[in-house]
């Protein structure tokens, strides 16, 4: 693991004040995140300045803006309250005088290393990311935070800013709007009305990561040679299998040594933000959640054959018309059957989207060098979000054993030079 020096602990309070204590019932939309595990996410960015600079200048800035912004976002400082006994429900409270933790640590790291889109030991990233302080009791119910902040000063003139969050709080548009609105104020000098409100805003020790980039070539050749599949009507169903869903069976035989059955089913998972896609209208200052949870179920067979991936991209892209067409609480019954999916290790699921453009969470230090999606080692998830040096491209982050990962980087590279048009 990276070493970390811990330098100071702040609770950062929105101003006094400035919000009323304030209970907040969980929508049907959050429920559906009560046992999901936290968010974590780093941002690295250059940093030229010296550990002084950043002490007298930078780090009072940086708590400063961030009271201000915890003004509109004040759920953030607030806490989940769930309840020991019936009849009381789970909910968000903020109370006077809560805040959430601002941990404050320096690293010697070789921080060229840690952003590498190249493998390396998943475990390197993860003391970057805050702790959450312990849960509390208090009337009857457990209080826990729902969001901590770690800034970390390299010597090589680098900073990471790490944020845990709980998912129940807020979807990935809300939470990028907070980061946003945060830099904003920073940028401003804490100024809190720069904040654009039209705006809606397995066990990891054996792991390692990697970052795969697509380039707009690469995703253009690949619709390409998906609707080549599609429209041909002479491709054998059953052989060639695709050697990609071989490497994800090698993963999960680390867990069940019997062979699969070719029939068994192989679940996909992706969000669809639902601004927008309802019969009545969200405001664009909504906080929280509002996704649509899209599960695909698919055999095995069908997977491995020669058009396995022709084939899931039109299941995927049927699924999608049906949300834009029929509506984003279409098939809600099978959301609760997805959830109840007990065999994680047949299941993939795409965290974060390139559309909600973390790359452009501006701080004035300079473009970001690198956004890491942290909790896809313990998640099972691969992230997704826009390549960084190039638009129209994709960044997928994924977390694999070091065996699996080594052959899925041959296969993957492969496969990469036959997407590219000629």
């Amino acid at each position: 693991m990276t070493k970390v020096e811990i330098l100071h602990r702040y609770d950062v309070s929105p101003p006094a004040n400035t919000v009323p204590p304030t209970a907040l019932p969980l929508t049907f939309f959050d429920i559906l995140f009560l046992r999901c595990c936290p968010m974590q996410r780093l941002f690295f960015y250059d940093f030229p300045q010296s550990p002084p600079s950043f002490a007298n200048t930078t780090l009072p800035l940086l708590v400063r803006s961030l009271s201000l912004c915890l003004r509109r976002f004040f759920p953030f400082s607030g806490n989940l309250v769930l309840p020991l006994a019936p009849p009381q429900k789970p909910h968000i409270l903020y109370s006077d005088g809560d805040s959430l933790s601002l941990t404050v640590a320096q690293s010697a790291a070789d921080f060229a290393e840690l952003i590498s889109d190249e493998p390396h030991d998943a475990t390197l990233i993860h003391p970057l990311v805050p702790q959450f302080p312990p849960p509390r009791e208090s009337n009857g119910a457990r209080l826990w935070p729902l969001m901590a902040i770690q800034v970390t000063l390299f010597p090589n003139k680098v900073i990471c800013i790490g944020v845990r969050f709980l998912h129940i709080a807020a979807d990935g548009r809300s939470f990028n709007h907070f980061m946003k609105s945060w830099a904003s104020i920073y940028r401003s000098e804490g100024d809190p009305t720069c904040i654009d409100l039209s705006e809606a805003p397995l066990a990891i020790g054996a792991q390692v990561r990697a970052t795969f980039v697509f380039k707009k070539a690469h995703i253009d050749g690949l619709k390409v040679q998906v609707l080549s599949q599609l429209k041909s009507a002479t491709i054998n169903l059953v052989s060639d299998p695709d050697p990609l869903v071989n490497i994800s069976d090698e993963e999960h035989q680390r867990h069940d040594q019997s062979k699969s059955d070719k029939d068994e089913l192989r679940h996909f998972c992706f969000l669809a933000d639902c601004r927008g896609r309802l019969e009545y209208s969200i405001p664009s200052t909504y906080f929280g959640n509002c996704l649509s949870i899209c599960f695909l179920s698919e055999k095995k067979n069908t997977l491995l054959s020669k058009s396995g991936l022709s084939h899931a991209a039109m299941v995927i892209v049927r699924r999608v018309t049906e949300i834009e067409t029929g509506g984003a609480l279409r098939e809600l019954e099978g959301w609760m059957r997805g959830l109840n999916i007990t065999d994680i290790t047949n299941l993939v699921t795409v965290a974060v989207s390139p559309r909600l453009k973390a790359y452009d969470t501006d701080f004035g230090w300079g473009r970001l060098r690198k956004s890491s999606l942290v909790h896809i080692d313990q998640s099972g998830s691969i992230s997704l979000m826009e390549n960084k040096d190039e638009d129209g491209g994709v960044e997928i982050g994924l977390a694999l054993t070091r065996i699996c990962m080594e052959k899925f980087i041959s296969l993957f590279e492969k496969g990469l030079k036959s997407f590219i048009p000629l």
